[in-house]
Formats: C-alpha cells, sequence, structure tokens
C-alpha cells in the first residue's frame, strides 16, 4: 500500500525531477481525468473486451463451426448447444460473431495504418511550405471531401472488386481527407514557433523538422480522431460486407450476416440481428472511447 501511495506521489509531483517523471506524471493525470467519465470507461471496456474476443477466439469457439454447414439444424433459435442459435445453412451465429470480431480489427487496423500516414503525409508539407503545394494538397483533399463516404467507398470497392484487401483500400482511400485537414491545421499553428525557427537556424533539414518536431505535436488530435472514426470505419465495412463487396463468404464478415439475415428477419429474427447487435455495440465502445479522450484532452488544453 505504501509503495502505490508514494508512486502516486511520484507520478503527481508539481516539480518533477526529470523529463522521464514528467512524462509518466502527464499520462497519469490523462487517466485520471479519463476515469472520471464512466461512459468512457464503459466505451474502453467494450473495446478492450472486443480485442480479446478477437486475440482469443480460438479459445472461446471452435473454428471449424464458423463455416461448418448442418442443413438439419438450420434457423435453430438459441439453445445450450448455439447460444445466439443458427443460421440460414445450420452454422453457429455465437461462433460466426466470436471469428467476426478477428475481421472487424483487421479492417480498423489495416485502414488506420493507412490513412493516418497518408493524412499526415499530406497534410503536415500542405501547412509547412503554404503557397502552392497548400493549394495543390487541399484542393485534392476536397475533391474527396465532396463526396458522401459511404458512395465513394461503394464506388471504389465496385471498381476494384469484392475482397476484404479491397474494401480496406476503399474504406482507407475514403477516409484520409480529415486527418490530411487535421495535421495542415496543426502544422499551420506552430511552422512559426521559436522551437520550428530554432531548429531551422541549426541546418535542420525539412524532412527533419517534419518528423521530429511537428509531427509529434500532430499525432495526439490525430490518433484522437481516429478513435471518433472507428465506428464509422466499421460502418463502412459493415455496409460493404452487407451488399457483398468485403469479406467472401463462408468468411464470418458482421455485414455479411445481416444481409443474410435479412430474407429471415421476421420469422428468425436472430440470423440478422445479433450481428446487428454486434456492429452497434462495437461502434458504440469506439465512440464513447473517442468522446472520453477529447474531454481529456480538451480539459488538458483548457
Amino acid at each position: 500500500m505504501s509503495e502505490a501511495i508514494t508512486l502516486r506521489a511520484w507520478l503527481l509531483d508539481p516539480a518533477p525531477a526529470s523529463r522521464r517523471q514528467a512524462r509518466f506524471g502527464r499520462w497519469f493525470r490523462a487517466w485520471l481525468a479519463f476515469r472520471r467519465n464512466g461512459l468512457a470507461v464503459a466505451g474502453l471496456a467494450i473495446v478492450l473486451l472486443l480485442v480479446a474476443v478477437a486475440v482469443f477466439a480460438p479459445l472461446l469457439a471452435d473454428r471449424q463451426a464458423a463455416t461448418f454447414q448442418d442443413l438439419a439444424q438450420r434457423l435453430q433459435p438459441a439453445s445450450w448447444a448455439h447460444p445466439f442459435g443458427t443460421d440460414e445453412l445450420g452454422r453457429d451465429i455465437y461462433t460466426r460473431i466470436v471469428f467476426g470480431a478477428r475481421i472487424t480489427l483487421t479492417i480498423v487496423g489495416l485502414v488506420s495504418l493507412i490513412v493516418v500516414p497518408l493524412g499526415l503525409g499530406i497534410g503536415m508539407p500542405a501547412g509547412y511550405f503554404g503557397g502552392v503545394i497548400d493549394k495543390v494538397l487541399m484542393r485534392i483533399t476536397d475533391i474527396f471531401l465532396a463526396f458522401p463516404r459511404l458512395i465513394l467507398a461503394l464506388a471504389f470497392a465496385a471498381a476494384l472488386g469484392p475482397g476484404i484487401e479491397n474494401a480496406v483500400i476503399a474504406i482507407a482511400l475514403t477516409a484520409w481527407p480529415p486527418y490530411a485537414r487535421l495535421a495542415r491545421a496543426e502544422t499551420l499553428t506552430r511552422r512559426r514557433a521559436e522551437f520550428i525557427e530554432a531548429a531551422q537556424l541549426q541546418g535542420a533539414s525539412t524532412a527533419r523538422i517534419l518528423g521530429t518536431q511537428i509531427l509529434p505535436l500532430c499525432l495526439p488530435s490525430v490518433i484522437m480522431r481516429l478513435t471518433l472514426d472507428m465506428a464509422g470505419i466499421i460502418l463502412t465495412a459493415a455496409g460493404l460486407g452487407f451488399l457483398g463487396l468485403g469479406a467472401q463468404p463462408p468468411a464470418p464478415e458482421w455485414g455479411a450476416m445481416v444481409s443474410t439475415g435479412r430474407g429471415v428477419l421476421l420469422d428468425q429474427w436472430w440470423v440478422a440481428t445479433v450481428p446487428g447487435l454486434a456492429i452497434f455495440i462495437t461502434s458504440l465502445g469506439f465512440n464513447l472511447l473517442g468522446d472520453g479522450l477529447r474531454d481529456v484532452s480538451d480539459s488538458r488544453s483548457a
């Protein structure tokens, strides 16, 4: 107990003795502010549960049951053998939900790995150089922003063809413009700062200034925006799967599961409702988590 008190006092010390202590203290204060938001903590719990289900899916369900067809057990309601019932091909919906979490996280992770570097790579040079470079890059960004994201993603997915890889590319190509705008705004507010001018006087190259001085300042706001956009990414991926442009059968993708269950929605409601609830709860978790991170950021900047 005394060690915990000592650690807490060390983290909350108003006069940190080292840069490491100041950094950990800042993170700990942010966690205390985040913890006071009950909805944000609930969102974090949902996201962590999704990650745990995806990681430990082989321990929670039998992989073969996700694709095994047993027509004798088709459209069965919930039971001990099938907690969420079975679909039109007799496949266990619980198992498909569990392994579908892996597909959802894969799409979210791959889209994040594309949109963040792409947005930063366009937004930071636009804000730093200004002039013609800024105008050209921002006009390209405006073209993508002019179209509704889902409609543009459908166009890209239809052109590239069905499949999870093409769905990731289609979603990423429509999701990067807000990050470019955000990175540009962050860069514009700091490109005339004294520490930037000092780095320039020391002979630092433009790439070094962007990578070591401006990038760390843009990342927190970009990551917070990414967390808020996770729900939109999940819904777009589910929409593509619903229309047959995402992960292909027999992959247990939640949007495709909703699509196959719409034909029996009135009589066997669980076939479409259970994956729909999975999409809803996951999107809600990311939204609550993003709102909590935004509140913490606003309180720290206030």
